[in-house]
């Protein structure tokens, strides 16, 4: 819980075994640790988080989510595949949270500290969302009430909005008080990218791992940039996988 404050912060953590690009990403191993566990570990370390709740599908494939789940004693939820705002809304009026602390679980390297810190950044004001600029891609954390997602879940039904859990919000700054945490230094790198979406970004974050990890198992993400940046070819293996375009979903 955040010093002073009575809310009930939750992380919600959206995974399932049915990604289009690379099935069953988020329990393929890294550094020997199914992808998902390495994150909830990883998110388990931060200050203010009160819990982690895997946000997974009713599909049957995702099953095995839910036996990873309660192997590492990690709450989930399972809701609609497609519309993914509204499973992370019920997820979190399901475990009561008061602040959302929204990630996805194709991004396993998300760094605590950083979740700390977009946590301390939503609370500086009177914001709706709270967002990151300018990272590399796999580091992103957003934070926001619970009650804007309500908001936001009675205002659009375009499946584009529904898919991608905040994409209403941030594009339509008129309506919400937004702050954004801005890159800076290495860590100012957008064209960067430490998430699994195809089998090439999935080789990459396994050597990353398995030279990270044995030295530091909380290693951070700007260790993960200097890693990447004194060794430059490594980048070259994913440099040509491209996140999806909103709009073209």
């Amino acid at each position: 819980m955040y010093p002073g404050k009575t809310d009930k912060i939750i992380c919600t953590i959206e995974a399932r075994m049915s990604s289009t690009r690379l099935p069953g990403k988020v329990l393929m191993p890294l550094a020997g640790i199914p992808s998902l566990q390495f994150l909830v570990e990883r998110i388990r370390r931060s200050s203010f988080v009160d819990d982690v709740i895997v946000a997974t599908t009713v599909n049957e494939k995702d099953n095995a989510i839910i036996e990873l789940c309660k192997k590492i004693q990690c709450n989930y939820f399972r809701g609609s595949e497609l519309d993914v705002l509204g499973r992370v809304l019920s997820t979190a009026k399901e475990f009561h949270g008061d602040i959302i602390v929204e990630i996805t679980g194709d991004c396993p390297f998300i760094d605590h500290r950083h979740v700390d810190k977009m946590i301390k950044l939503f609370y500086s004001g009177k914001y709706d969302y709270a967002g990151m600029q300018e990272f590399p891609g796999g580091f992103g954390v957003q934070v926001y009430p619970t009650e804007i997602l309500s908001r936001v879940d009675k205002l659009t039904n375009d499946p584009v909005d529904r898919i991608h859990v905040t994409y209403y919000i941030y594009t339509h700054p008129e309506k919400f008080n937004i702050a954004a945490w801005h890159a800076e230094g290495m860590m100012k790198w957008p064209e960067g990218r430490v998430m699994i979406d195809e089998r090439d970004d999935y080789q990459l974050l396994d050597i990353i791992a398995k030279e990270l990890y044995p030295e530091n198992q909380d290693f951070s993400a700007e260790d993960v940039a200097a890693f990447l940046k004194k060794n430059p070819k490594l980048v070259d293996i994913n440099a040509h996988v491209r996140k999806k375009d909103p709009k073209k979903m």
